[in-house]
């Protein structure tokens, strides 16, 4: 057993072996599929776990960056129980073999649990665990405290480090390589490629040239799709096969449907202009985007289904086991609900759902816009809940009109005289009516909006103040059929933030 003197020598010893443990196992997913890889798996297993406050906090904290910001929190819990392990095999060695068999155990019971899980599931923590303890085993014997035969303590020192910086890079590489490969196998972007789409029975309608307001710092009206914000679920991006891709309906249904890619592609398909938002996008957030789809409308397959009297929702799933509850009157009144294969007549982006993602106006994402879908399961309410649902969320989502200031930003410095105000709202499937901005506490004017395209699409809008020198606080507010946006401030949760966007400006 080494003495304390060892102790940061014990550490670098458990994040070599833990860099190990995460190379093999890598390595080893290659065979058994990306979500058995063990960072992949706890990760997802944590992203299930998640309560809804945190899921909130993530999302308009880090925005789309929040898988990245947990992969990185990940690696430092991870590394830091790795050095733990090694400070405590230095004092005993059963005790730093304990945790890392444990920590093997999490993540091959993490692995098991996963939707697309096989038989083999856990073999990746496993054997990563093995090769770890290995390495870890050999590392403790060779520090330099150890006991050892007589060499100088500057030569002991020296071989440790070169034994555990070359046990740690190989860990890396693995790693590295892993993912690498794993991504270059995975046939998903080679199939889309391939992929032509075909003209759609119903284009969408004609967008017109006023619908970009045409003020320096105001986003498009149109996202582009490597733009378009993306918040899932899922850490490993699904590689679906559009040619073994399938979508089974079924449930309160008088006849089950499985549709096929052949047959979704030969159908008659429609484009529509359609703006979807996430939930946790908070007041003046952006994790809102409108793109043109391409896609059966879901009417149409609920209709050859033919839902039974009780039912009132269907839920949809992922192929990464993911659900949502959306109401079934919204995929039947007669709005553009698609089961969607392209944005601006191009194929879905993987990342974005391809094959087959659902778009349906008027709902946040989390009850409407599954992607990578391959089951509508029509049911009701009061007999199944989904995913969200289950974490504190309201089981239906529909989307409240909001807008927000996206010129002058919240702390520009502007001079006197006339200043532009302009930015964007939004009212799915209801139309936003107006938009009307206010300057401190004064009263409200109407500001000028940009042409319409459509009611489920957002709207563009622009006013000029004549600004006098001072410090001022502007606020916006924006209206639909039914009336003004609530000015009440409210949180995402369970429903979608309320209240009016601010920016706080100097004119000089």
């Amino acid at each position: 057993m080494a003495g304390r003197q060892d102790t940061g020598f014990a550490a670098l010893a458990g994040l070599a072996a833990g860099a190990v443990t995460l190379g093999v196992g890598s390595l080893v997913a290659l065979l058994t599929g990306p979500s058995t890889d063990p960072l992949v798996a706890v990760g997802s297993a944590f992203v299930d776990a998640t309560p809804a406050w945190l899921k909130d906090f993530a999302a308009s904290t880090f925005g789309t960056a929040d898988k990245v910001v947990l992969g990185i929190g990940e690696v430092v819990v991870l590394l830091a129980l790795a050095a733990l392990a090694g400070v405590l095999a230095a004092r005993r060695w059963a005790w730093g073999a304990t945790l890392v068999v444990v920590l093997g155990a999490v993540a091959g019971l993490a692995a098991m649990g996963r939707p697309d899980a096989g038989a083999l599931a856990a073999a990746p923590a496993v054997v990563g665990a093995i090769a770890g303890l290995l390495t870890l085993r050999e590392l403790i014997r060779r520090l330099p405290g150890a006991p050892q035969r007589p060499q100088p303590e500057g030569v002991r020192r020296r071989a440790f480090l070169q034994v555990t910086a070359a046990a740690g890079a190989l860990g890396v590489v693995g790693v590295v390589v892993g993912r690498a490969i794993g991504a270059g196998a995975r046939g998903a972007q080679t199939a889309r490629s391939a992929i032509r789409i075909p003209r759609p029975a119903t284009p969408a309608a004609a967008v017109p040239s006023g619908v970009d307001v045409g003020v320096d710092g105001v986003g498009p009206w149109q996202t582009p799709a490597d733009e378009f914000y993306r918040i899932d679920t899922a850490l490993v991006v699904p590689q679906v096969d559009p040619e073994t891709w399938s979508l089974r309906v079924h449930g309160m249904v008088e006849e089950e449907i499985t549709l096929t890619w052949a047959e979704l592609l030969d159908s008659e398909l429609v484009e529509a202009w359609v703006t979807l938002a996430c939930v946790s996008n908070p007041v003046g957030g952006d994790l809102i985007g409108n793109q043109k789809w391409l896609g059966l409308p879901i009417a149409d397959l609920l209709a050859r289904a033919r839902p039974t009297a009780d039912a009132d929702m269907v839920l949809s799933r992922s192929i990464d086991g993911f659900t949502a509850s959306t109401p079934l009157a919204a995929l039947t009144d007669g709005r553009d609900a698609l089961l969607a294969i392209a944005m601006d007549g191009e194929p879905l982006p993987v990342e974005h759902g391809f094959p087959v993602r659902m778009v349906v106006p008027g709902l946040y994402g989390y009850v409407s816009a599954t992607k990578w879908v391959t089951e509508l399961r029509v049911t009701r309410f009061a007999d199944v809940t989904a995913y969200w649902t289950d974490r504190g969320w309201s089981p239906e989502g529909p989307i409240k009109t909001q807008s927000r200031i996206e010129v002058p930003r919240p702390g520009a410095s502007v001079p006197a005289g006339p200043v532009v105000v302009a930015g964007t709202a939004w009212a799915q499937h209801r139309g936003v009516t107006g938009v009307q901005v206010r300057v401190e506490q004064g009263s409200w004017s109407d500001a000028t909006l940009a042409d319409e395209g459509g009611i489920d699409s957002w709207r563009q809008w622009s006013w000029t103040w004549d600004a006098e020198p001072g410090e001022y606080q502007l606020y916006v507010r924006a209206s639909d059929p039914q009336g003004y946006q609530t000015g009440a401030r409210a949180d995402v949760i369970p429903d979608g933030a309320t209240g009016y966007d601010t920016v706080r400006v100097t004119v000089t």
